[in-house]
């Protein structure tokens, strides 16, 4: 079947975040939003066609998980990663974000040290900091528009509160997938000092051609023992609003302390279409998201080509997976809120502003391609627009 990704689905009045909130974080109802990541593509059909066949049967009870759903997690990372996971590794959670902070919880105590690799996803920040834990801050290097990781920094920064690392990979915001040798490298330094690795590994789908994902604790059975990794179908098959995650801990002491704080909150019953979808998703998705992969190339690979040639100024940060892609615009020469008003009020576009993702990220911007074609198109000319009424002599 043949998808058609470059329809265009008006979400105003759906209570869509990115759509419905406009004003409120903007304070400008007529910006593009292009910021929190989900797409404005549909949700398969196949997805679609699973609530709806749920929804003939006419109780919605409390409910439990079915076999099923684990089974289609493990057969979807063995297809899509090749990484061979046991269904007992297997714990729910409404979200990686939760999840984060469930981990938070179990894995450490108030005044440990918790390591985060900014510019990176911002909630990181939270989940360290709002239990009382010590945010230490290992940045990525920079470098000719390409991000690494400093490992010299970060064993620099170990002492012996240091309990856990949380790690990006795929990266957000960057776009980065980490080679094995990379992670590796992490690992090894991790394992040395006794440091847990929770991996956040949400974006993992969504990797271009001449990439690979490597999930983390595919590498080793030791490095499997102290992994922690986050996944999800919310991202890949754009069901976030339906709040089903889960999380792979193949070491049964860690699964323990995780499911034991999982139920003193009381979040762990998730919800009915939640496991339904992400069944669907899994059992179904292959070809869609092919297709889905092969339109955001296009569509990152216009972007670049059009950033390129028509506003010089801006650096894209090429991304090798997900739909997020890191501007670079510190050379429009602005100070980083008058870069955010200048995107809001001269460009008129909805992103998401550099600074929230940590040191490192002012004079960047993030935007959110996971739209149609032509949207993209409009609000690059309007950025070029007014690039050029304001920059160009």
């Amino acid at each position: 079947m043949h998808y058609n990704f470059d329809e265009v689905i008006p979400r105003e009045g759906t209570g869509s975040v990115k759509h419905d909130l406009k004003k409120a974080l903007f304070h400008s109802e007529s910006v593009i939003p292009m910021w929190v990541a989900d797409m404005d593509f549909k949700t398969p059909d196949f997805v679609i066609g699973a609530i709806q066949k749920r929804l003939e049967h006419e109780i919605l009870g409390y409910t439990h998980i079915k076999p099923s759903f684990y089974e289609s997690i493990v057969n979807w990372n063995k297809r899509r990663h090749n990484w061979i996971i046991k269904p007992e590794w297997i714990c729910f959670s409404p979200g990686v974000v939760p999840a984060l902070n469930m981990l938070v919880m179990a894995f450490s105590s108030p005044g440990d040290s918790i390591i985060i690799q900014p510019p990176v996803y911002f909630p990181f920040f939270t989940a360290v900091k709002n239990h009382g834990r010590n945010l230490i801050m290992n940045p990525l290097a920079y470098r000719n528009g390409e991000y690494e990781m400093d490992f010299a920094d970060l064993e620099a920064k170990i002492d012996n509160n240091t309990r856990m690392l949380i790690l990006c990979s795929p990266h957000n915001p960057t776009g980065n997938v980490w080679s094995s040798e990379i992670l590796l490298k992490l690992a090894e330094i991790c394992l040395k000092n006794n440091i847990l690795i929770v991996s956040d590994e949400i974006h993992a789908d969504l990797v271009y051609r001449g990439y690979r994902h490597v999930p983390t604790a595919s590498l080793s059975d030791e490095l499997a023992a102290n992994t922690i990794t986050c996944m999800a179908p919310s991202k890949t098959f754009n069901i976030a609003g339906l709040s089903t995650s889960y999380l792979v801990i193949p070491n049964e002491l860690y699964r323990k302390r995780y499911e034991k704080v999982l139920d003193e909150v009381h979040v762990g019953e998730g919800n009915i279409f939640g496991f339904v979808a992400a069944e669907a998703a899994y059992n179904h998705g292959d070809n869609w998201l092919n297709q889905a992969m092969e339109y955001l190339e296009d569509n990152r690979n216009f972007l670049i080509d059009f950033i390129e040639k028509h506003i010089p100024a801006i650096r894209v940060i090429i991304p090798q997976a997900t739909y997020l892609v890191w501007l670079d615009c510190s050379g429009l020469g602005l100070e980083p809120d008058a870069l955010k008003k200048f995107m809001i009020h001269e460009a008129g576009l909805g992103l998401n502003d550099g600074p929230q993702f940590g040191p490192g990220g002012e004079g960047f911007q993030r935007i959110n391609i996971a739209c149609p074609r032509q949207v993209l198109q409009e609000a690059l000319k309007k950025l070029k627009g007014s690039v050029d009424k304001y920059f160009t002599k």
